[in-house]
């Protein structure tokens, strides 16, 4: 029995690290602090974005796994739906500014003649995570 929970706990331990890396890589890769600054003109508030990111990376995971669930005003779901469009909106603008690397990468790296190939395993490896996801792992 114990056994069995250290080997749980050292598994959410190392999952949690590795999904949490990869979504700060996700950020770090995309530029989204140095850019929201640099769109808004406000360098010398830089600590507060990533300090908003952090406390609202925490307060997420917190609400999710203790399944906390919240009815609201219609006017304060209004405003909450409007900060989540605006992150969503943020983060695609910032993803499409990236897409335009991967043509660059296979330039430089001489797999001009691979890029469609790199594309559609990038397109069908999140497809068939995404399905897995759905009719396996919930099952």
């Amino acid at each position: 029995m114990i056994m069995t929970w250290t080997v749980e706990i050292l598994l959410g331990i190392a999952g949690g690290i590795a999904v949490g890396s990869g979504v700060i890589a996700f950020i770090l890769v995309l530029d989204i602090v140095p850019r929201l600054a640099q769109l808004t003109n406000s360098y010398n508030k830089v600590h507060w974005y990533e300090g908003a990111m952090i406390v609202g990376s925490l307060v997420g995971t917190v609400c999710d796994f203790w399944n906390w669930k919240g009815s609201f005003n219609p006017l304060i779901g209004l405003i909450i739906g409007l900060f989540f469009g605006v992150f969503v909106g943020l983060l695609a603008a910032a993803l499409t500014e990236v897409l335009n690397v991967l043509p660059i990468l296979a330039k430089r790296l001489h797999m001009k003649n691979y890029l469609v190939g790199l594309l559609m395993a990038m397109i069908f490896g999140k497809v068939a995570g995404s399905l897995f996801d759905w009719y396996v792992f919930r099952r």
